[in-house]
């Protein structure tokens, strides 16, 4: 048996509803290329929880924030080659936003910018070909206001190609 290496990502991630549609990033990089995905991501140095929120969600969106509630955290695991990894443990803290100011725009790109900008996705619309897992347990979350507790593990998950 071929050992894993797990490439441990922690971050935060805000869950943005209008109309029964989520607030989806599109991402151009990671595992999640070419996929939808949850506005947020990792920590800067020294950085708080809500105010890496707020801030991440900012810089992916252009949208400002209010933080409703931390829903809870969850665990994904998946194939993902990268560096000297074999796959991703990826930490995700959930929190329910609100908007309270700023306009939806195509964010600034720069090194550790991993979206190409926000859109509204119904849940008939999402799956797991173009859909982050974070996004699926987001609509699993809305219909049964559980996270669950169990890590969630992809064994067949693709990464599509740029």
């Amino acid at each position: 048996m071929s050992s894993r290496r797990y490439h441990r990502a922690f971050g935060v991630y805000g869950i943005c509803i209008k109309d029964s549609k989520l607030l989806a990033i599109y991402k151009n990089g990671g595992p999640y290329i070419n996929r939808y995905d949850l506005p947020g991501g990792s920590l800067k140095e020294g950085e708080g929880l809500s105010e890496a929120m707020r801030r991440e969600f900012f810089e992916e969106t252009g949208l400002k924030i209010e933080i409703e509630e931390n829903i809870g955290v969850i665990d994904f695991k998946l194939p993902w080659l990268w560096k000297y990894f074999t796959d991703v443990h990826h930490i995700a803290v959930y929190y329910s936003v609100n908007v309270v100011g700023g306009q939806l725009n195509i964010p600034e790109q720069f090194e550790g910018q991993d979206s190409l900008g926000a859109s509204w996705l119904s849940e008939e619309d999402a799956s797991i070909d173009n859909a982050s897992p974070l996004v699926l347990k987001t609509f699993d979350w809305l219909n049964s206001k559980t996270l669950g507790i169990d890590t969630v593990t992809y064994e067949d998950w693709i990464v599509l190609k740029k």
